[in-house]
């Protein structure tokens, strides 16, 4: 099989396929930049970490590189529940590029510098790609990951010009084709901040930002910093900041009208801070450093579009910025993507057998979104070359199967990102139990390597060690309350899994009430905790998932003609006819749906599995 592009989804989707046993080739422009991080030296956050987590516990490798590169490490939310904590790493970028590519190097994936110039589609079969020099390779599979070369033009004020990032070629003639073969291509929009040389920049007028003393990791390997870490820093842009970018609004190449592509909403350009919330005199800016041994930092909120010398005339009113130094301008990307509402579950194009995609080709932005859709692209891109199961996530399993759900079903008008808000699920889908959930399902399809999958056999027979010591507990209220555990004195008895999931109980004080409870480690002691907190409302949403699930299983046929079905707006029929959902839950989930249109769904479902047969026979 073979793998198109050599970012963060392309690296994972190789190494998963290779793991599965696939013969992978990952085709990519410059083999010498695989694994590069093109926008921010940061990996994880809120939802972000969930994703990394969940890559890590199929045995992906992104956790693992971040860890490996990180020089600051901090959990968002710390002071909310651990649901909707995230963990975040402030990376090393020359770092993070060498540890990717030493995992590349250790695999058996061949990789090939080249241009891919068409896809050999053959009666709506994938049979391979053919590159720019003339050579075809064949393929039973082909991972599309182009991040955003395919068809990439950059703009910096009125200036534009084809690339895909700063200074690497566009997928010009792919995007062509795509395009002529009516692949439902559209276009997005994405931005990054110039760049700053650190030296110029006056650090002791600014407000500094370290990370936690106890590192929380991205990936369940990582026992311990590999690095030196060093502090970020803040400050805020000022009026006349936004004077300088209000009188220069007319060159932007966003607002002059130059971009046609939708940018992200929830990371817009310092120029639509400016103007869409007119009334705030003051955005954060996030000075981040690129690496241990490198003078450029990252200034996070201010990406632009705006012309070079409008940059360095709104940095040097930046309070601490007065004096520093642009060593490059920061620069909008406008590039294809195809509508993620024709690809299945799986990730495979539903019009062209064999051909998977994933990353900002499905309308996602961020490493972490890219590096989850990798990780089961390639292993159904694999499933599908070695004759084997499928890898399939839902979403009641994983941020992985909710990200996926959403962007096949109801598709993207902005580039997607990943916030635990989008979980229904969120309390059962934690980050301390991504390997609980997903890990088990990756060895199952051959993902998890032995290494790994003997490590968490040790962790979960831990865990279930010390769930059987808590739940055979029997503890009288007044027992408990002679142990300073406050609990009703209604003389019901409680075992240990009911008195931690009091209100300020901790493991520690059941160990005076359990000898049994020392032998558990810190570690599982921790895990133990937070399940025992999230007991109560995990039983009324395992009601929920398992009617998720039910409706998962109850396939729509495939024979319905939603255009024909009266009583539907001709919205609702319009999505159905080209979303063409697989089951219930999916079509309960297409933006617009409501009960009554259901029933008329469910009512043609009936239909056509009872006409199916003398159709046939016919």
């Amino acid at each position: 099989m073979i793998v198109v592009g050599g970012g963060h989804a392309g690296l994972e989707a190789a190494l998963a396929a290779s793991r599965r046993g696939a013969h992978v080739q990952l085709v990519t422009l410059d083999s010498t930049r695989v694994g590069e991080m093109s926008c921010n030296p940061a990996v994880g956050g809120l939802g972000k970490g969930h994703l990394v987590r969940e890559v890590d516990a199929l045995d992906g490798v992104l956790g693992r590189i971040a860890d490996a590169s990180g020089i600051q490490f901090r959990l968002l939310n710390r002071r909310k529940g651990p649901a909707v904590r995230g963990p975040r790493a402030q990376c090393d970028r020359d770092l993070f590029k060498r540890s990717a590519q030493a995992f590349l190097a250790t695999s058996d994936v061949n990789v090939i510098e080249g241009e891919v110039v068409s896809l050999l589609i053959i009666q709506g079969c994938i049979r391979g790609v053919l590159l720019g020099a003339g050579t075809q390779l064949s393929a039973r599979a082909v991972v599309l990951t182009t991040g955003t070369f395919l068809g990439g033009v950059v703009h910096i004020g009125e200036q534009s010009w084809s690339a895909g990032r700063a200074g690497e070629a566009a997928a010009d003639q792919l995007s062509s084709q795509m395009r002529e073969a009516a692949f439902g291509i559209g276009r997005l929009k994405t931005g990054t901040p110039p760049r700053l040389v650190a030296s110029s920049i006056d650090w002791d007028r600014l407000e500094k930002q370290p990370g936690d003393n106890d590192a929380c990791f991205l990936s369940f390997e990582t026992r311990a910093v590999s690095e030196d870490q060093v502090p970020c820093h803040i400050t805020y842009t000022a009026p006349k900041v936004h004077d300088v970018i209000r009188d220069n609004l007319r060159r932007s190449a966003m607002h002059a009208g130059a971009i046609s592509g939708l940018g992200p909403r929830y990371c817009p350009s310092i120029e639509d801070k400016i103007s869409r919330f007119a009334d705030k005199d003051s955005h954060q800016i996030f000075l981040e450093p690129e690496g241990l041994r490198s003078d450029l930092v990252y200034p996070n909120g201010i990406s632009t579009s705006l012309p070079a010398d409008v940059q360095e005339a709104f940095v040097r009113e930046i309070p601490g910025l007065e004096h520093a130094l642009i060593h490059r301008p920061g620069y909008a990307i406008e590039y294809d993507f195809v509508d993620p509402r024709s690809l299945t579950h799986e990730l495979r194009h539903r019009e062209v057998e064999g051909l998977f995609l994933a990353g900002q080709i499905n309308g996602t932005t961020g490493y972490e979104e890219a590096a989850a859709q990798g990780v089961l692209a390639g292993a159904n891109a694999a499933a599908r070359a070695l004759d084997a199961e499928p890898l399939r996530i839902d979403r009641a399993t994983g941020y992985l199967g909710v990200m996926v759900d959403d962007l096949v079903t109801m598709g993207v008008t902005e580039p997607y990102r990943m916030f635990t808000s989008r979980a229904e699920y969120r309390l059962r889908l934690r980050i301390d139990n991504a390997d609980e959930r997903l890990t088990g399902i990756g060895r199952s399809v051959g993902l998890v390597g032995d290494e790994r999958w003997v490590q968490h056999q040790v962790k979960m027979e831990k865990l279930e060690r010390g769930r059987t010591v808590l739940h055979a507990m029997s503890v009288t209220p007044k027992e408990a309350v002679d142990q300073g555990i406050a609990v009703r004195m209604d003389g019901v008895r409680r075992d240990g899994f009911a008195l931690l999931s009091l209100r300020d109980v901790s493991f520690a004080e059941l160990r005076t009430l359990e000898p049994e409870l020392s032998a558990v480690a810190p570690e599982i002691a921790e895990l133990l905790e937070i399940e025992a907190g999230y007991v109560a409302y995990l039983g009324r949403q395992a009601d929920d998932i398992a009617r998720l699930q039910a409706e998962e299983a109850q396939a729509l046929s495939p024979d319905i003609s939603y255009e024909e079905l009266s009583g539907l707006s001709s919205e609702l029929r319009s999505k159905l006819t080209v979303q063409r959902p697989a089951t219930v839950a999916a079509a309960r989930r297409i933006e617009g749906m409501t009960p009554a249109a259901l029933l008329l769904v469910l009512s043609a479902n009936k239909s056509a599995k009872r006409d199916r047969p003398s159709a046939q026979s016919a």
